[in-house]
């Protein structure tokens, strides 16, 4: 049986930086995110807490593929994609 798994992205307050991950549970992960559980990481050092882009996958390996598309992606194109499905840019955190 093939476990799902999710891409997400997300942002810090001012909206300066973007962090794209993989995960086949999202909200876990985000939950570590913005508890900075690897105070080292680049989420922590950046102060990346907010949700704001997530595309739910049946396969992690789908997930991994798309994660991969997206990072290659310019910052405009990335803002491109999330203001297409939030255009408030608000914490999608809620909707998990």
């Amino acid at each position: 049986m093939q476990k799902g798994g999710a891409v997400y992205i997300m942002t810090n307050k001012h909206h300066t930086v973007f962090y794209t991950g993989v995960t086949s549970d999202l909200y876990s992960r985000v939950i570590e995110h913005r508890t900075k559980a690897y105070p080292k990481s680049f989420t922590a050092r950046y102060n990346i807490e907010k949700l704001i882009y997530f595309e739910p996958f049946h396969s992690i390996e789908e997930a991994i593929m798309r994660e991969k598309q997206i990072k290659k992606y310019r910052r405009e194109k990335k803002l491109l994609l999330v203001e297409a499905i939030n255009p408030e840019w608000k914490d999608l955190f809620d909707e998990l």
